[in-house]
């Protein structure tokens, strides 16, 4: 049996009516009601999949704790076999430094839609943002290395923003080959797969929607 990494993106923080912005690791935001229901379906698909989770870890802000703890309540109903939700501060959101909580349209106007194609594209950091893929490719190899080493063959579910998720597929020691089959970005309550079989991490999917898998 592998062991299986179960990478979420939080839900909706912006409600329809509103011009979304782009918020990082200082702008700390609740859900808004679509976000709640991304979080639910999320919690539904991985029930329907057999794939609940031993093991929830969120980074700390609202919006990652409060998916994880609904996606929580939805698969486990027996108190006594709900895993307690782990947060863990490697899992905060990128810092967008000058660009933090602008409209997409400003940060366009002040670093230009190439850097912003080179940040989905190949996670190329633009100038002024307060990001060390070093630091984040090494986060991430920590936290597989402790779920590998103490929780061998179990599903462990992440819940983090697409800017720390797009690097997690670094584990798979060929980033170049993860990009030429799957796009970086995570969509809003969306999921991606990485399996461990003792010795590599393989990508098995990406950007899998749950509200559409439900849908099918």
């Amino acid at each position: 049996m592998t062991t299986k990494l179960i990478i979420a993106r939080h839900g909706n923080t912006f409600e329809p009516d509103e011009t979304p912005r782009r918020v990082g690791a200082r702008t700390d935001l609740e859900l808004v009601e679509k976000g709640i229901v991304q979080a639910t379906q999320l919690g539904t698909w991985l029930q329907m999949q057999d794939l609940n989770p031993q093991r929830i870890i969120a980074g700390p802000l609202k919006r990652t704790r409060r998916m994880a703890e609904i996606a929580r309540g939805v698969m486990y109903h027996d108190d006594s076999e709900k895993p307690n939700v782990e947060i863990d501060e490697r899992l905060r959101e990128i810092d967008y430094g000058p660009d933090e909580d602008l409209r997409e349209e400003e940060v366009v106007n002040r670093i230009g839609a190439d850097a912003i194609a080179k940040w989905d594209q190949d996670a190329i950091v633009p100038e002024g943002w307060n990001v060390d893929p070093d630091e984040l490719q090494k986060h991430w190899q920590d936290i597989a290395n402790d779920i590998t080493q103490n929780n061998e063959n179990e599903i462990v579910l992440v819940v983090t923003s697409n800017g720390v998720a797009r690097f997690a597929p670094y584990l798979t020691g060929n980033f170049a080959g993860f990009k030429s089959k799957f796009s970086l970005k995570l969509a809003t309550g969306a999921v991606g797969i990485l399996n461990f079989d003792g010795k590599d991490w393989q990508v098995e999917d990406w950007n899998i929607r749950p509200h559409k898998e439900l849908e099918e």
